[in-house]
């Protein structure tokens, strides 16, 4: 069975096709810069290629791209669309509304729109995606995978602020948490590892970054909150932060309130401390140069990743094991090793040679301790397409 994966963001279209058998990858890239003058399209499947020189005006025009590259004679996978048995959408914020994935009936795609004011910037393109694919593909079955279900199960002393109870039912005010699918792909893995549920925490760290708590197998806590600016320190959000700051800066800088959210969002995180950039490649770079500001960036991301981790050690009544996960997570011994000192009051020991040299895109056990410590790749296509397949099996 192929199912076909899509990502749709403002000005972007990716894509993966993925024969869920074999639950590989047979086709995947990304419709760029849609609706700009000129339109870029990534390919990679029998045969890669990219076009700098496209027009696509809409997502309409994206998933028709999409589609033509998977038929192309050259490098296209498939004969005909009807070899695509279902689409696996996803859609960053399913609100209070929905507790799991979902087939997008007219029903449930009323729901995600009435959920737009949660997510204002990725929700819309998620719809236009969903309806474009639709158009493009009515006869087989589109399932909706949020960002935001995994994270559902977390109980309500944990996702409430302390505001007025009467604005948060009115405004729906609560944490719901993100990356999702990321973080249950991980606690999938740790299950196999251990062919059991234990006592998990979660480090997805990336430009986006967020860590969660899970017991049972299933989410108690998580960083991020009612929007992805709350928890860690990120490329350029500035995580956890006095709610105060948003008053002050609009007093003092004369700043919007819109103003105060971008600057926040985009402005800040380890790109605002540092100066230099939101990668930690290139900060890594210029904190061994001498740039103490960047060096500073990522003692702090990594000082509130350790915080994160012990706080929740303590809500799980104690830790078995320790995931990273996300670029970072997966890719950056130098950010890993910074935040490992501290750990050893939760029995985490981990051999610096390990954590050097672990080997890229597998899983690899880096601790000698009681308290295990892995890289686990992440995934969150494939949990997608799971997902889809679960649902549209129905």
């Amino acid at each position: 069975m192929k199912v076909l994966v899509i990502n749709a963001g403002s000005s972007s279209l990716k894509y993966q096709l993925i024969e869920t058998e074999t639950e590989t990858a047979v086709a995947k890239g990304v419709v760029d810069r849609v609706g700009q003058k000129v339109s870029v399209i990534d390919h990679k499947g029998k045969k890669s290629f990219r076009d700098e020189k496209a027009k696509i005006p809409t997502h309409k025009e994206a998933v028709k791209a999409v589609l033509d590259a998977l038929l192309h004679k050259e490098h296209g996978v498939i004969h005909a669309v009807s070899e695509i048995c279902a689409v696996g959408h996803r859609v960053v914020h399913g609100g209070e509304d929905f507790t799991e994935s979902a087939l997008i009936t007219p029903n449930c795609l009323k729901k995600i729109e009435d959920n737009t004011d949660l997510a204002p910037l990725h929700q819309p393109a998620n719809i236009i995606g969903i309806k474009a694919c639709k158009e493009a593909m009515p006869s087989v079955p589109h399932v909706a995978v949020f960002d935001t279900t995994f994270h559902s199960s977390i109980p309500d002393y944990a996702y409430m602020y302390a505001i007025p109870y009467e604005d948060y039912k009115k405004y729906r005010l609560r944490k719901y948490g993100f990356h999702g699918t990321s973080h249950m792909f991980i606690a999938g893995e740790v299950n196999k590892i251990y062919g059991k549920n234990v006592n998990t925490i979660i480090c997805h760290l990336g430009n986006g970054a967020s860590i969660s708590a899970i017991k049972d197998g299933k989410c108690i806590d998580t960083s991020m909150g009612l929007t992805p600016l709350e928890g860690l320190i990120m490329g350029t959000r500035s995580g956890d932060i006095d709610a105060a700051v948003v008053g002050f800066l609009c007093d003092k800088a004369k700043m919007t309130v819109k103003q105060v959210t971008e600057y926040l969002n985009k402005k800040s995180g380890v790109l605002g401390v540092s100066g230099v950039s939101s990668d930690f490649r290139d900060l890594q770079q210029a904190a061994t140069e001498g740039n103490t500001r960047a060096n500073l960036a990522i003692e702090m991301f990594a000082y509130h990743v350790k915080k994160y981790i012990g706080s929740y050690a303590v809500a799980l009544g104690g830790v078995d094991c320790i995931v990273f996960t996300g670029g970072i997570g997966e890719h950056n011994p130098k950010v890993r090793e910074r935040i490992f000192p501290g750990l050893e009051a939760l029995g985490v020991e981990v051999s610096l040679e390990k954590n050097e040299n672990a080997p890229r895109g597998e899983i690899a056990k880096l601790s000698t301790g009681k308290t295990d410590v892995y890289i686990i790749p992440t995934n969150e296509e494939l949990v997608i397409a799971r997902e889809t397949v679960r649902l549209a099996a129905k």
